[in-house]
């Protein structure tokens, strides 16, 4: 399940996006502070991308808790804070012939743990905290590398990181 990542549905080359099949996620990109610059957490999936954590929505589940449930589960961090929203992403892909449509809501996190745990069970193969041109160099898809860039100038506003919530 190779994503085709696309922001916005316009021109995604996807016919018909009515027979598509819609579904919500969230993640998270988290933060940590080290020496006055900002670190930031990448997963690596099975497929060897680096991305964030992000899962599906429960039945009634708010897209800020869903967002935390999944970086904790998908990185181990257990003191993680919601800051802020960020933005969301859609992209198509197909799964097992059937058209996707999926949209993702990222928020931004903070931690100040460093010790991580990818989840194996979950396809996680790897964390990794990086610098801002780092993860840019690093991340798979240019909408996630937005994502990224917008989370830096949400900190960039705060002239110290809050760790209110959203």
């Amino acid at each position: 399940m190779s994503p085709s990542p696309r922001k916005g549905g316009r021109g995604s080359g996807a016919t018909g996006t009515d027979r598509a099949r819609r579904e919500s996620s969230a993640g998270g990109v988290v933060f940590r502070m080290s020496r006055g610059q900002p670190l930031f957490l990448l997963i690596q999936d099975s497929y060897g991308n680096w991305g964030f954590p992000k899962g599906h929505l429960e039945r009634g589940e708010r897209a800020d808790s869903a967002a935390l449930r999944e970086v904790m589960e998908e990185t181990g961090l257990r003191a993680v804070s919601v800051v802020a929203a960020i933005d969301t992403i859609e992209w198509f892909f197909r799964f097992r012939g059937r058209l996707i449509h999926k949209n993702c809501q990222f928020y931004l996190m903070q931690t100040a743990s460093t010790d991580t745990k990818p989840q194996h069970a979950e396809g996680i193969t790897a964390c990794r905290w990086s610098t801002l041109e780092e993860g840019l160099a690093l991340i798979a898809y240019e909408n996630a590398r937005g994502v990224l860039r917008r989370a830096s100038e949400l900190l960039t506003a705060r002239p110290r990181a809050a760790t209110g919530t959203v």
